[in-house]
């Protein structure tokens, strides 16, 4: 199996850019809590072993190459809240968090390789969407390790805040202990209304309500 690589960042060292950020979010899916991105710029002699996309890598292993990268490389990690993904829609959330996420660093970067298809609006400098990219780009891979982590970190926090929906094990994502809890204990303030499994029971609810 193919691993990322630095060659997209080489290149653009290349050309004189050489503070280039990887880009990339966890969260789109899940029913709660917020989006979570994350920004990452290596010196090209220090970049971490083992990097990859973040859904290839076990749980503690992920903890693992967060310390590595943060030892590493210049990060920043921001969050677009569930009012903000119901107000906006959760792409354009994302979008917001990425962008919080680049403006974090303590110098602007150069250029950005960004997970996905689509750039968020008025980024400061030249960007690439690299769709997978973090299977293929080692800044964009920790970008995602990055985000995965933290998000998971705030889930677990969470958790203990509300429990009952099982947000310690499924991060706030659909399953079927989520759902069933979400139906028995109704959608907490961390539920995001403009997703359908939980607009679907609060619609249930009010035309229940006399």
């Amino acid at each position: 199996m193919d691993r990322p690589d630095f060659t997209l960042e080489r290149a653009l060292h290349g050309r004189g850019l050489l503070r280039v950020a990887g880009l990339d979010e966890a969260g789109r899916g899940p029913l709660a809590g917020p989006v979570t991105a994350a920004a990452v710029i290596f010196d090209p002699a220090r970049v971490p072993e083992g990097l990859d996309d973040s859904k290839r890598l076990p749980p503690a292993r992920r903890v693992e190459l967060a310390a590595e990268i943060t030892a590493a490389g210049e990060v920043c990690v921001a969050h677009a809240s569930v009012e903000e993904i119901d107000e906006l829609n959760i792409l354009h959330a994302a979008h917001l968090a990425m962008s919080r996420a680049v403006a974090g660093l303590s110098r602007p970067p150069q250029h950005l390789l960004v997970d996905g298809n689509r750039l968020p609006a008025a980024l400061p400098c030249g960007a690439d969407a690299i769709v997978g990219g973090d299977g293929v780009c080692c800044s964009i891979a920790a970008a995602g390790i990055m985000a995965k982590v933290a998000r998971d970190a705030l889930m677990l926090e969470l958790a203990q805040q509300f429990p009952g929906y099982g947000w310690e094990t499924n991060m706030g994502y659909g399953s079927k202990s989520h759902i069933a809890a979400l139906q028995d204990l109704g959608p907490s303030p961390h539920h995001r209304r403009s997703f359908a499994p939980v607009h679907k029971i609060l619609y249930q609810a009010k035309t229940i309500s006399p």
